[in-house]
């Protein structure tokens, strides 16, 4: 096990391929099948180790695609796997690791040819891979059999095994051929809005598990299951080591796929978990972010997937369900909840809670009602605050999650009666003490004018929070005081001169009561002058304007955003899937 990378290279010459890529035509219940998918490996997580793997692939899916029309090989091991996964349920059950450890390697197979084919051929050249077994045996039933087929049996997989540490690799591969399968939106410009593959997720027969899959995905995303030791979820040798098992993986521990064991080649062990330690967590996110930004269907059919995250409950909201809601279920909220204050770092997490907050008012209702917002709101801070070291579309749809957070009055309230103590990654001046809506404040105008935004929308927000609530916001007025000289280049402007006449007097004021306090002030000293200032300072002295109200209203076509940008997070981000630029028509390398 643990070869070097020039070991990827002899995957062209190993004899199983050759067979299976070959002219010859393999019926199904030739031994030479179970042979093929008898080889001890994990799926390599990291973009590099994909790359090598694809580079290797390649030429022999193209053999494939040339032999395939004559022998219809694909489409036999398609049928291979799916025999399979009829069983596996059972198979866990029962622990029959061997079984769930070749049905796992036939599935990989498959999904590693699967993403050659769709980067090589459209998609109705695709549904006739998988039709060419038919023909061959002179029995043609259609591809969309087969490949519809393939479709359900991933979904029915992925809602009915369930996570453990034997089944974890399957699940992983299940997910990840879902994501090839719908990737032809990768090298298409347009947005996507029909297609079988389409139609099976939309109205074909995974359509009843809709629910089912939306919930297992998000249960995936709570759970946050890192990806088990290799030993435990591919087999256990026995331990006279003269058990079958044994037999099966010292026999082809030197052959075909041995050179991606953990950490895949080249790699040190146990890298691969470092870097992707929650594979499965962050495949089912991307999954659930592609399905529910799927295009609604033609005569207005509404996209399920997208039905299912808007209307979820509760479990522990025992209203009754009304009818006209489709693909509803309950989960529970408090462990989602703390799943998405955890996982903010990323912009998938980012973007399935404001999906979240945005479309489903039973979450959004909920995350208003907790009393540890602070959980939540942190971690979209720092994303703000480390503005330089994001892609704009993180920092956008964090901001938008504000802006839907701070429409609620009650929201507005409650943070500023949340006291933070040692801000340490703010690091422009000490914070010992804030309150988290202070704080917010802060990190929002820093954001708006590090990203050179709209400066109005920032001296409104300023002004807005001096005019109605100045005794909440002292760090706020010395943060003014501070950085006075910025607000110069505003004040002969004639398009800023009313709003800069509220600033004008909140710092003319708090300078005056600073100089009579004496030179040498301690920063203890200046915000305790600041804060006895803010209770006496007559609120007549500033000019009133219209409460500032902003409200978020999503754009008439949402998908011309959401689709490239949740692919560019599949691009950037799935776990061992590596496509190369070329080609790629939906989105810049650039963007974001």
């Amino acid at each position: 096990m643990g070869a070097n990378t020039s070991q990827v290279s002899d995957l062209s010459e190993n004899q199983s391929l050759r067979t299976l890529i070959g002219t010859v035509s393999i019926s199904d219940n030739d031994p030479f099948w179970n042979q093929l998918i008898s080889f001890t490996f994990i799926s390599p997580t990291s973009s590099g180790n994909s790359k090598l793997l694809e580079e290797a692939v390649i030429p022999l899916a193209k053999i494939l695609i040339e032999n395939n029309p004559r022998t219809g090989n694909f489409g036999a091991l398609v049928r291979i796997f799916l025999g399979r996964t009829k069983e596996l349920k059972i198979s866990t059950e029962c622990q029959d690791q061997l079984f769930i450890w070749q049905a796992h390697n036939t599935l990989f197979m498959i999904r590693c040819l699967l993403k050659v084919f769709i980067r090589e051929m459209t998609e109705e050249e695709l549904h006739l891979q998988f039709s060419y077994r038919e023909r061959v045996l002179g029995s043609y039933t259609g591809s969309e059999v087969l490949l519809e087929e393939l479709m359900c049996n991933l979904v029915h997989l992925v809602v009915e095994v369930p996570l453990l540490d034997i089944t974890y690799s399957i699940l992983f591969e299940a997910v990840t051929t879902m994501l090839v399968l719908l990737s032809y939106q990768l090298f298409h410009k347009e947005i996507l809005r029909d297609g079988l593959i389409y139609q099976y997720l939309m109205k074909g027969r995974c359509l009843s598990l809709t629910s089912q899959l939306v919930k297992t995905l998000l249960y995936n995303i709570i759970r946050q299951e890192k990806c088990p030791p290799p030993a435990t979820h591919i087999f256990e040798q026995q331990s006279d080591r003269r058990g079958l098992l044994y037999g099966l993986a010292s026999g082809v521990a030197s052959g075909l796929w041995s050179v991606f064991a953990l950490g895949g080649a080249g790699s040190k062990p146990g890298l691969e978990q470092e870097q992707n330690p929650l594979p499965l967590s962050n495949q089912s996110l991307l999954l659930l972010l592609v399905l529910a930004n799927l295009t609604d269907g033609p005569n207005n059919c509404p996209n399920p997937y997208r039905q299912a995250v808007t209307c979820f409950k509760n479990t522990q909201d025992m209203s009754s369900v009304p009818t006209e809601q489709h693909h509803m279920f309950q989960i529970n909220f408090n462990s989602l909840y703390t799943a998405l204050c955890e996982q903010q770092r990323s912009d998938q997490a980012t973007l399935i809670l404001y999906t979240l907050l945005h479309q489903n008012t039973n979450m959004r209702t909920y995350m208003l009602s907790r009393t540890d917002m602070e959980n939540l709101v942190m971690p979209i801070l720092k994303v703000l605050y480390h503005v330089e070291d994001r892609n704009s579309h993180h920092v956008y749809m964090a901001l938008i999650i504000l802006l839907i957070l701070t429409e609620e009055d009650t929201f507005n309230r409650s943070i500023h009666e949340v006291v933070l103590k040692n801000i340490t990654w703010y690091s422009e001046r000490s914070l010992t003490e804030i309150s988290l809506g202070s704080l917010l404040i802060l990190v929002v105008i820093r954001t708006i004018q590090s990203s050179q935004w709209n400066s109005r929308m920032m001296l409104e927000i300023i002004n807005s929070c001096l005019s109605n609530s100045l005794h909440h916001n002292p760090n706020l007025v010395y943060a003014l005081l501070y950085k006075r000289e910025l607000f110069e280049q505003f004040r002969t402007h004639p398009s800023f001169q009313d709003i800069m006449q509220n600033l004008d007097t909140v710092i003319g004021f708090f300078s005056q009561r600073l100089e009579a306090a004496g030179t040498d002030l301690s920063v203890e000293r200046v915000q305790e002058v600041i804060m006895k200032g803010a209770q006496a300072l007559p609120k007549d002295r500033l000019k009133k304007f219209p409460e500032l109200k902003f409200r978020y209203v999503e754009e008439d076509q949402p998908e011309d955003f959401f689709i490239p940008y949740v692919w560019s997070l599949v691009f950037n981000s799935g776990v061992g899937l590596n496509w190369s630029p070329t080609g790629i028509e939906l989105f810049s390398m650039d963007s974001g």
